[in-house]
């Protein structure tokens, strides 16, 4: 399945990074795709640059253009079945950032130098 999960998530950054008209489609990265075991769906997460506002913009054009893109998807892999297309942002990201400024603020201002006074 890992195969065909990464071929699909191929399919669809070229796609969406090159052929889609939507102007509510900022910059979007495809960062994961999980198909069903029987290929009949597919959860493709999405992180797109911008703020909440670009980001339901963004996901809105996603949805609108997922035959195309589900088309693209059929044309290019030989599957016994094209998934259905859903468009999920990865909040992933978000967390990393967010547990990174934790830890920035709470990490000692400087190197601590492991040698004691006096040495």
């Amino acid at each position: 399945m890992r195969r065909v999960d990464e071929a699909v998530r191929e399919v669809l950054s070229e796609g969406i990074a090159g052929g889609l008209k939507d102007p509510r489609i900022g910059f979007v990265t495809v960062t994961a795709v999980e198909t069903s075991p029987d290929l009949s769906h597919a959860r493709v997460y999405v992180s797109v640059l911008g703020d909440e506002h670009e980001r339901e913009q963004t996901l809105a054009g996603l949805r609108s253009s997922h035959g195309v893109l589900q088309s693209q998807v059929g044309a290019q892999l030989r599957l016994k079945r094209t998934p259905t297309l859903e468009f999920v942002y990865d909040e992933s990201i978000d967390r990393g950032m967010r547990m990174n400024e934790l830890l920035d603020e709470h990490a000692p201002d400087g190197p601590e130098d492991p040698r004691e006074p006096g040495e």
